[in-house]
């Protein structure tokens, strides 16, 4: 009998774990960011470890951040496995040898998302600052 409702729990919260991810999945989808197509013009600056800035004017299809970068001609970028960004125009932030990263931000404010979902609107201006705590 015990072995029964064992099963019988492992189907419960299976159920439940299930409902949980698709109610995740819909929230995000109305609630998350939203992208704007068509052609925007945005600017990208780096401002790298010595405080010396870069900017980049781009004209791009971009929905994304990272479809920017990438067609900021001269910004180069490395990311990790995880599409966190590493290396900016050659210059690495290593955040486990002296706490230093790359610190992103959209007009100012600190980005919510991600460069792969980082949405990109006409006349953005987005910042790629390298920082250490």
């Amino acid at each position: 009998m015990k072995e029964k409702s064992s099963k019988k729990g492992v189907m419960i919260g299976a159920a439940v774990l299930i409902v949980a991810v698709a109610a995740a999945a819909l929230i995000y989808a109305f609630l998350g960011p939203k992208a704007q197509a068509g052609s925007k013009n945005v600017t990208i600056e780096v401002i790298n470890s010595a405080g010396e800035q870069k900017s980049y004017s781009v004209v791009t299809d971009a929905q994304y951040l990272k479809e920017a970068m990438d067609d900021a001609e001269g910004l180069t970028y490395t990311v990790d496995s995880g599409n966190m960004v590493i290396s900016v125009n050659g210059e690495t932030a290593d955040y486990a040898a002296d706490h230093a990263y790359w610190a992103f931000y959209v007009q100012g404010e600190y980005c919510s998302y991600g460069i792969t979902q980082q949405p990109v609107a006409d006349g953005d201006v987005f910042t790629i600052e390298y920082c250490r705590e």
